[in-house]
This record gives C-alpha cells, sequence and structure tokens, in this order.
C-alpha cells in the first residue's frame, strides 16, 4: 500500500512538473494569412489542377479544417471585415467601431501583454492607430487593401509604434513578405521568449499578375471553369446592380475563355504562394523552433472567380464565405481533418488558450482545441452569413437558406447532395418545414448578434437584372498587360477610396 501511495506522489509530481513547464514554456504563434483564397485551391484536399507542395505538406503535419467560414461583412472590401473579427475575436455585428476597435482587446495586443514579442509583416487594411497598438514591430508591412504584386509600397513598424517612410520593395509580394518573416525567425532567440509572428500576404487577391512563368504553367494546362459557372448572375442579388470593382474585372455575360484564363493568373499566384511558405515552414524547422510552435495557415475569405456568374467575394455562396484553415504544432494530430463547422473569428478563443492566456470578456467564438485534438466533433450547429443588410444566410448540418430582403427572395441547398448550390429547392412545398425552420435558426442568430435588419420588405425591387454591355473602370493597381487583355477601352479608375462604412444593422 504504501508503494501504491508512493508511486501516485510521484505521479502528481512529474504531473504537476509538467504543467509548470508547459507554462513556462508556451508555444510560439506563427499565422500564415491569404487574401482572397477559395477554399477548393488546396491540391491534396481534392483539387487536381492545383499545385501545391507546401500547403498540401502543412495538411499531412496538421489538422484541416474543411467547413470554415468568414462571417460576412459590413463593408464591400469584405477582407477589413474579416480582419477585425480575427483581431478583435467578435462578430463584426458585434464591433461598433469598425475603425479603431476602441475598447477591444486585439489578439497579438493580449499575447504582448502575456509575454510574447509580437511581429506583423505584409498586409494591414484597419488603419495605422490599430497596427501599432496590437503589434510591438514590423517590418515590409504593406498600409491598404491592394497593390501591383511587382510594385509593393513597404514600412516598417518601429518599438515607438511609428511606421517609416514607405518605399516600393524589390521584388513580388509574397517573396518579399517571406524574406521578412524568416528575417524575424533568425533573430529570435529560442526558448527565450515565446512569439507571435503574423504574415498577411496580398495574393491571391488582384491584379492577378504572377510571374510570367507561374501564369505559364497554366495557360499550358488550364483547369476547367468551375462547374457552378454561369454567363450572368441570375438575379439581383443586391449587390451587383449596385456594380463595385470586384465584379467589374471581365464583362457580362462572363465568358468561360476569359474565365479560364483568370484562373490560371489566380493558381499562378496560388502556387508561388505556395513557393513562400514553404520557405518560412522549412525556417521554422531548421531553426529548430517546430516542435514548439503553432503554425496557422488560413485566409480572409473566398472568391467567386466564375461560380454563379460573379467574380467577387461580396455575396454569401459557399465559394466567397468559405476559406481555408490548416493548423499544425505540439498535440495536434497529424493527417487530420475536422468536418466542425468553424469560423476565422474562433482563432482567437484558441490560439489565447494554446498560449495559456486568459480570453478577454466579450470575445465570441469557440475554443477549437477540443476539435483539432479529436475530444469533440463540434462546436455549433449552424453557422450564420450576412453582407451588408442585403444578403442572409444560416447553414445547417446540410440545408443552407439564402434570405434576400430586398427583393423577398430566398435559396435554400441541400449541401449535402448539392455542394456548389445549383439547384434552389425552397419552392418546393415538402420542403417548407425546413425553410421554416431555418428561418427560426436565422431570426435566432440575429437575436444573439443584435441584428435587427429585416428578412423581408412590403415594397420589395424587382429581382431581374440583365448586366450586359455595362460599363466597366480599370483600377490604378492593374498593370499594363491585364489593362490590354481585359480592359480594352475602359476608363482609368480614381484612387482607391476608404472602405465603406458599416452599414446600420440595428435601426
Amino acid at each position: 500500500m504504501k508503494k501504491l501511495t508512493c508511486v501516485l506522489i510521484l505521479c502528481v509530481i512529474v504531473l504537476a512538473g509538467i504543467s509548470r513547464a508547459a507554462e513556462q514554456n508556451p508555444p510560439n504563434i506563427v499565422f500564415l494569412f491569404a487574401d482572397d483564397q477559395r477554399a477548393d485551391t488546396i491540391a491534396a484536399h481534392g483539387n487536381s489542377h492545383i499545385q501545391t507542395p507546401n500547403l498540401d505538406r502543412l495538411t499531412r503535419e496538421g489538422v484541416s479544417c474543411r467547413q470554415n467560414y468568414c462571417a460576412g461583412s459590413y463593408s464591400g472590401a469584405v477582407c477589413v471585415a474579416s480582419r477585425s473579427m480575427i483581431m478583435t475575436g467578435r462578430h463584426w455585428m458585434r464591433i461598433d467601431d469598425t475603425r479603431n476597435w476602441t475598447g477591444l482587446p486585439l489578439l497579438p495586443e493580449v499575447l504582448g501583454k502575456n509575454g510574447y514579442a509580437t511581429h506583423a509583416v505584409g498586409k494591414w487594411h484597419n488603419g495605422r492607430p490599430t497596427l501599432a497598438r496590437g503589434f510591438q514591430s514590423g517590418k515590409a508591412i504593406m498600409m491598404g487593401g491592394m497593390c501591383d504584386h511587382t510594385k509593393v509600397p513597404l514600412q516598417d513598424l518601429t518599438e515607438e509604434g511609428v511606421l517609416t517612410n514607405s518605399r516600393v520593395g524589390d521584388g513580388f509580394s509574397s517573396t518579399l513578405f517571406a524574406d521578412a518573416a524568416i528575417d524575424f525567425l533568425v533573430t529570435q532567440d529560442k526558448g527565450i521568449e515565446p512569439f507571435f509572428l503574423y504574415v498577411a500576404f496580398t495574393a491571391p487577391h488582384d491584379p492577378r499578375n504572377p510571374p510570367e512563368s507561374f501564369r505559364q504553367a497554366y495557360y499550358d494546362n488550364p483547369p476547367p471553369v468551375p462547374e457552378n459557372f454561369l454567363p450572368q448572375h441570375p438575379f439581383d442579388n443586391g449587390q451587383v446592380s449596385r456594380g463595385g470593382r470586384d465584379e467589374g474585372l471581365a464583362d457580362w455575360p462572363r465568358q468561360p475563355q476569359v474565365i479560364r484564363d483568370q484562373l490560371c493568373e489566380y493558381y499562378g499566384l496560388i502556387t508561388q504562394l505556395d513557393g513562400q511558405v514553404g520557405r518560412i515552414l522549412d525556417a521554422i524547422d531548421t531553426l529548430e523552433f517546430g516542435e514548439n510552435t503553432i503554425v496557422v495557415y488560413a485566409a480572409d475569405h473566398g472568391l467567386a472567380l466564375g461560380s454563379h456568374g460573379l467574380l467577387g467575394k461580396q455575396n454569401v455562396y459557399e465559394h466567397s464565405m468559405s476559406c481555408p484553415l490548416v493548423v499544425r504544432g505540439p498535440g495536434i494530430p497529424a493527417d487530420s481533418s475536422t468536418m466542425a463547422m468553424t469560423y476565422l473569428l474562433d482563432l482567437y478563443r484558441t490560439l489565447c488558450g494554446y498560449a495559456g492566456v486568459d480570453v478577454p470578456e466579450g470575445v465570441d467564438g469557440y475554443d477549437l482545441r477540443p476539435v483539432f485534438e479529436e475530444t469533440a466533433g463540434s462546436v455549433r450547429e449552424s453557422v450564420f452569413l450576412a453582407y451588408q443588410n442585403t444578403m442572409r444566410t444560416v447553414r445547417g448540418r446540410h440545408l443552407k437558406l439564402h434570405v434576400y430582403p430586398e427583393i423577398n427572395h430566398r435559396l435554400l441547398f441541400d449541401l449535402e447532395a448539392d455542394p456548389l448550390e445549383m439547384t434552389n429547392l425552397a419552392e418546393s412545398p415538402e420542403r417548407a418545414k425546413d425553410v421554416d425552420r431555418l428561418l427560426g435558426e436565422m431570426k435566432r442568430w440575429q437575436k444573439q448578434l443584435g441584428d435587427t435588419a429585416p428578412l423581408s420588405v412590403q415594397n420589395s425591387k424587382s429581382k431581374e437584372i440583365n448586366l450586359t454591355g455595362t460599363s466597366r473602370v480599370i483600377d490604378r493597381w492593374q498593370p499594363e498587360w491585364i489593362r490590354d487583355k481585359y480592359f480594352g477601352g475602359c476608363d482609368a479608375q480614381k484612387p482607391e477610396r476608404a472602405p465603406d462604412k458599416k452599414r446600420d444593422t440595428k435601426k
């Protein structure tokens, strides 16, 4: 009996020692963030038309969230809202100050106050004050929404919170950002101070101008147009009639060859980005950070690129609201995947959990560690997606309901049988109970988030639309060869405006 007691005491001491060691040696976190990447553009996830050997490697070394979502946007610049949600951990409907995030502790800010060195690289589209508040330093930062990938305006963030004068990077965007990330890794002393390295790429956001060899490789063996390709969107979803830069990147009706070429250029950007991700992963492992480093790879949202007759992300279809999320690190099973419905904003609570940091009050989302570590199969039964006041969507395990209030129009899809959202079941009498049930779930989400936008209106607009021949303008970031190829005869656009102000969803 005494021997058993001694063994138990020894076990307790050992476990306590392990616990203290974990507390004293929190993991490094490297957050790699793509811009405008569809969830279906990773070869290991079933796309045989794209080359992504390093992202494939990451899927083998970690867990893939196959039903991961951006929650929508208050702005046509969906990436602004998406990044706001990641940095604050809140749904966009609960971020009242969309410019400064006043009173909301930022993820890197919280980590920094708990002993982490925080460093930013790449795109920051959420204003200077929040950058300086969130990060202790930064290098090769691109302030704004987009740029020509061969002419990237770069600044550094000093330890005093000041941005240096802008310079134009000498190289391609993803390569420049990978260089800066690796430079930071090289300067870190292993085991001395944990770090949070945030690397926000501008690829594969347009202009779709990868280095010529990368696009030529796909021109020689082009991917097919999406199976849900349409020449035009079949109704006015509240966005296409208002125009917008993204939808003006090709003529209406959409031509299959134009979409195919743009896919070649888009895939070229992703493959070039993939190589830079590989360089960063190699640096992490070569410098022996890998065994105690969480690596997150994600994108801010997806993109249409011909699906449903659309090009942009200002919609609530799967191709635009779903996005990649792959995570590897200590305690995370390798070569695993989950069909749990996740949000990007869940990463706030999850990464705080891995860091052993208390989560501030008011943070939304769930800690995904039980899902990653396979002790839980799911964290929620539905997801709610919303774009301004013009679109609302709720999806459960298989069924997804779209609501377009301005035209009193609804779509119902069975995602198990119809993952490309091509067959509308909303008008089928036998599906009436499903529509009512999902409407109830949508209203529950609205109440939870304080969303008072109506789901129908008395005087609805016409849903009919024909954009054939609509005039387009060229934004100032498109290089000459893209202007010649896709914008013949179009006018140049004025410099970028500030992101659209948040539409009032709490009338």
